[in-house]
This record gives structure tokens, sequence and C-alpha cells, in this order.
């Protein structure tokens, strides 16, 4: 419990503190002034002055925040807004410095693809075994084959077919594939598994690790993060069109278990292991938190960058009260979220 309890707050930690950094790095350098750079929440344990900012360490290693000097809105209502408040400053310097947050998150999981890419090398989408009397068989595919396209989408990872075959709900699937040089198009129609409940394609294996020189792991780097980014946005489809169930979004308690469950599955195989997997946990929630707040939503990053694109269109910014009215409504929708997430991500512990 302890252990998980740890590793839950450095990835976390992390990947939020990475978030707030973006903003934090950009803001600075488009001259609006930060009043406080915070790492965790709560009260604060310690803290320090450098220049106009305030440096905090709170008492809830979790999270971390960046605040503007009258990103509320309220100095300039008042009329006490200066040249360093962030409403004052140009409205590309404040898109610039809300869309930094999310980049960060997006460039923090790059970091660490190019990582695990230069060391443990990458999947090429190529065929390792056909299960018998599967959709794979009846459609000709042989070990080997290497899988260069689905439905017209191009395939760079052998994962990505996975994801493919894992969310597949029975569509008819269109695979290029290439064998001996030459190339060949398919018609996959998945099977049901009653025992299972899901659809196989009829594929097993891993794919082709193979290992990346230089330009390669830069190469393959994108690709795992491309990977991760349709990873997500495929879930929240199938989230939105209500294929999928609660049990399938988690809360900070269900990653944590999350973060647990995973550590005690790879501790046997060594330090290694351990860390190359709390990495890939890393790209995974860095990635998810990116496109989470790039949402057009109210309280989040995305919702005021509308407001800010709305501002450029306009040639004026739309009323601070009416904005900060817009944001707080969405930020009491997602807290009582929060509170549902967190009682369900419970539940399913307890049963």
């Amino acid at each position: 419990m302890i252990k998980t309890i740890i590793l839950f707050v450095i990835i976390f930690g992390i990947v939020v503190i990475s978030h707030e950094f973006g903003h934090f790095l950009i803001g600075k350098r488009n001259g609006i002034r930060v009043l406080e750079f915070a790492v965790g929440m709560g009260p604060t344990l310690f803290s320090f002055q450098k220049g106009e900012t305030k440096y905090s360490l709170k008492l809830f290693p979790i999270g971390g925040a960046c605040m503007f000097d009258g990103e509320d809105g309220m100095a300039d209502e008042k009329g006490e807004a200066d040249e360093h408040s962030f409403l004052k400053a140009n409205v590309w310097a404040r898109i610039a410095t809300v869309f930094a947050g999310p980049f960060f998150n997006f460039l923090l999981a790059f970091i660490f693809s190019l990582i695990l890419v230069a060391f443990n090398g990458s999947d090429r989408p190529v065929v390792q075994q056909i299960m018998e009397e599967s959709a794979a068989e009846e459609a000709g595919i042989l070990p080997g084959d290497k899988i260069v396209r689905i439905n017209g989408e191009k395939i760079y990872l052998y994962r990505e077919v996975s994801l493919i075959s894992a969310l597949n709900q029975g569509e008819t699937l269109q695979l290029r594939l290439e064998r001996g040089g030459e190339t060949r198009d398919v018609t996959i129609v998945p099977r049901y598994d009653a025992q299972d409940g899901r659809y196989y394609i009829g594929l097993r294996g891993a794919g082709e690790y193979f290992k990346c020189n230089p330009l390669q792991v830069f190469q393959y780097g994108v690709y795992e993060v491309r990977y991760w980014v349709k990873a997500t946005y495929k879930s929240l489809l199938m989230l939105l069109q209500g294929q999928a169930s609660k049990d399938d979004v988690s809360g900070p308690i269900g990653i944590a278990q999350f973060v647990g469950d995973t550590y005690d599955e790879v501790k046997d195989y060594g330090i290694s292991s351990v860390i190359f997997t709390m990495m890939n946990i890393i790209i995974l929630l860095s990635v998810n938190l990116g496109i989470m707040n790039l949402l057009p939503l109210p309280a989040l990053d995305g919702g005021r960058l509308v407001f800010m694109f709305l501002e450029v269109l306009r040639g004026k910014p739309i009323a601070p009260e009416k904005e900060g009215l817009v944001h707080f409504a969405g930020l009491i929708v997602f807290m009582i979220l929060m509170v549902f997430v967190m009682y369900n991500d419970i539940m399913k512990i307890i049963h």
C-alpha cells in the first residue's frame, strides 16, 4: 500500500507539475506576472519569494498550481490591473500561455517515449501468429505479413492493430498487407467470442520488436505518442457514444490502484522493468491530461482557449464576469463528476 501511494504521488506529480510548468514558463516569457507556483495542494508547508513569484510546497503532494495576476478578472474590474496582468497581456500571449500546459504534457510524453524506444526498441506491425479457424485465417493472412493500413489509416506500431482489435464492435475491417515486396488488400469480419464478450481478429503475438538507431528513436518516439493520442481519442469517442460503461472510467483512486496492480505484476522482473513500466504509465496519463485539458469545456484550458479565440474574432474580449461565471459553473459540474468517479472507484475496489 505504501509503495502504491508513493508511486502514484510521484507519477501524478510529474504529470501535473509538467503541465503547470508549461503555463509558468510561457507566461513568464510573455511578461505575465506569476503570483505563485505551487507543488502539491492544501496548506503551505514551505515557501519562498523570488522576484514577484511565491514558490510553495503544499501539504498534500498531489498536483500543483500556477496562479497569474489578474487571471480571475477581478483586478481588471477594479481598474487595478497593470501591463503584467494576465488580462492585460496580448491575446496571443494568453493563448500561448494557456496552450502551453497541454503542450508540455505532450512534450513530457515524447521525452519519455524517446527514452523507452532508445532502451527497448519498438514493435513493427508484423504478424507473428494466426489463431486457427479465425477471421484472420479465413482472410488469408499469414505470419510475416506486415500490416500497413487498416480502413485506410496508416499503421506504424503493432499495438495499433491490437488497439483496433480490442475496440472493435464487429465492424468489417479493410487491411492492406505487405508480403514478399508485394501489397495486397484483405477484408476481415471479426468474430464474436461469447465467453470473453468481445470481437477478435484472430492475431496472436506482440509484433516484431527491433532495436532502433538514433534516427529511428526520434521517429518511433513520435509514433509512440501518436499511439497514445489515438488510444485516448478512441476511448473518449466510445464513452461519448455509449459504447463504454462507467466502470471504464477511473479517477485518482482508480489510477492509484492501477499503478499498484501494475507494480505488483512487474516487480519480480527487476527494477528496470518497474521503471520502464512506470514511464509508460506517465506517458499514458500525460497524454490523457493534455487531451482532456484541450476539450472545449468550461473550466478547462480548452474552454478558456475558446473564449480567447472568440476575442480574436470579435476584436474585443468577452466580459470577464461573464466568462468567469461560465468557468465557475463548469468547475462545479467537474467537482460533482469527480465525486461520482471517486465513489465509483471505491465501489469497484469493494466489490
